[in-house]
C-alpha cells in the first residue's frame, strides 16, 4: 500500500512538472499500470517511474495498448527509455 501511494504521488509530480498539456488522466493511468506491471523489478521506484514516463511519451496519444504490451513491439524505444531511466 505504501508503494502504491508513493508511486501515485511520483506520477502526479512528474506529470505536473511536465506541464498542463502532459498532465492528462490518461497518461497517469498508463504510467500507473506500467508501475504495477514492473513492481517486482529489483530497481528503485524512481527508475521505474522514469522508464514508464519515457515510454508513455513515445506512444501515440491514440494508442490502446498498455506500455507493457507496446514495449514488446518497440525494442528501440524500450532500449532508449532503459538508458534514460538508468535501468540496468
Amino acid at each position: 500500500m505504501r508503494y502504491a501511494a508513493l508511486s501515485t504521488a511520483m506520477i502526479l509530480g512528474l506529470l505536473c512538472a511536465a506541464g498542463p498539456a502532459a498532465a492528462g488522466a490518461d497518461d497517469a493511468k498508463w504510467i500507473s499500470q506500467c508501475l504495477q506491471d514492473n513492481a517486482s523489478a529489483n530497481v528503485p521506484v524512481e527508475t521505474i517511474t522514469k522508464y514508464c514516463s519515457c515510454m508513455n511519451s513515445k506512444m501515440d496519444d491514440n494508442e490502446t495498448q498498455s506500455i507493457t504490451q507496446w514495449e514488446k513491439t518497440h525494442p528501440a524505444e524500450q532500449k532508449e527509455c532503459d538508458a534514460v531511466a538508468g535501468w540496468k
